[in-house]
């Protein structure tokens, strides 16, 4: 029986940095919020904002829906909603900066908070 011999390889990871990446800093906050605004990126500025004033996981961001953080025509200081994973309520404070840009966004797509519309 012949035997036949595998190159040896690297693996993908070899030398490179794994596992959690360090948290972003305050500057590189504001430098993203600056380059959305700039870029005129109503959505993903809301999106960013409320991310990082709510610390949600992204499956639990991306199904909020407009109910969730705005009352008839205003939008919230504080939202509630309860995380898919763990099944737990989560309370949150939506800064200015968020508010204003979820506003931006809501008003720019027409978006209602009635049962089936979603942002």
């Amino acid at each position: 029986m012949e035997t036949r011999e595998h190159p040896h390889r690297e693996a993908w990871n070899k030398g490179k940095l794994v596992g959690q990446n360090a948290p972003l800093k305050p500057k590189d906050i504001w430098a993203i919020r600056i380059h959305l605004q700039n870029a005129h990126d109503v959505r993903d500025l809301a999106m960013f904002n409320l991310a990082i004033d709510s610390k949600l996981r992204g499956c639990d961001l991306v199904s909020l829906r407009v109910r969730d953080v705005t009352h008839g025509n205003q939008v919230l200081s504080r939202a509630m909603v309860v995380q898919r994973k763990t099944q737990r309520p989560v309370q949150f404070e939506l800064t200015e900066p968020t508010r204003t840009a979820e506003a931006a966004w809501i008003a720019k797509v027409a978006l209602r908070s009635g049962p089936s519309s979603s942002n």
